[in-house]
């Protein structure tokens, strides 16, 4: 197996970023999910309601990118720098409530594992299966490898996983919820794949990680399971 792509979402909700490589902390893919919309309550912007969470689907209008002078976002009308008055003004119009964007502090932004993995396979499985748009934007996972089996990757749990220099262990795999079936991160339109996850395979798709040992990894990149036997 390979990494076919790597992905990074700079702001939790927001679209995302390609990479062609990444570095990867204790926490995750560096700068991932590191801020997040936050209204007066402390609830973060998202697709589901939560005891974190309040859905506001029009944060998936936006999409954010790290340059050198920090995290920018675009939307429609315009570019703006996280951090900057402007963009607080923005999101606190086209959400309706007074929003602002901060980095993590006490509430983590990440549902639950620090990396998220699916197998081309996996996709390719869904998308026949069930005639839906089985793009992985619509899972916003980290990393997609390149497999042979459908959910092989659902027999890593409990099992470490090499991709280049960086060493994971899959703890679950990923329940669903209404995102992925909405237009957002540069996928228009909507499908219904949440239903038939729901029908067939207990509303999972995709596995968590934590992070083992940090390193960097990059697109291509071997992925290595176990002992030092690759599969796929």
């Amino acid at each position: 197996m390979t990494v076919r792509s790597l992905r990074r979402y700079p702001v939790k909700a927001m679209g995302g970023e390609a990479l062609e490589s990444a570095e990867v902390d204790a926490r995750g893919l560096v700068g991932d999910r590191w801020f997040a919309v936050v209204d007066p309550d402390g609830h973060l912007a998202s697709g589901k309601n939560t005891r974190r969470m309040r859905r506001h689907d029009g944060v998936f209008q936006y999409a954010a990118a790290t340059t050198a002078d920090g995290v920018v976002v675009t939307g429609t009308s315009g570019r703006w720098a996280v951090g900057s008055a402007a963009l607080d003004a923005e999101l606190t119009a086209a959400l309706g409530l007074p929003s602002r964007v901060l980095p993590e502090a006490s509430v983590p932004h990440f549902d639950d594992g620090a990396v998220s993995l699916v197998g081309t396979a996996t996709l390719a499985w869904c998308a026949q299966r069930w005639g839906i748009d089985a793009d992985p934007r619509r899972l916003r996972a980290n990393m997609v490898i390149e497999t042979d089996e459908p959910f092989v990757e659902e027999s890593w749990v409990g099992s470490t996983v090499t991709a280049g220099g960086v060493e994971l262990r899959v703890v679950q795999r990923v329940e669903r919820c209404r995102t992925i079936n909405l237009a957002q991160d540069g996928v228009a339109g909507t499908t219904r794949w949440l239903k038939a996850l729901g029908a067939e395979r207990q509303l999972r798709v995709a596995v968590y990680a934590d992070v083992v040992l940090p390193g960097a990894v990059r697109v291509g990149d071997d992925v290595v399971v176990g002992a030092g036997v690759t599969v796929g």
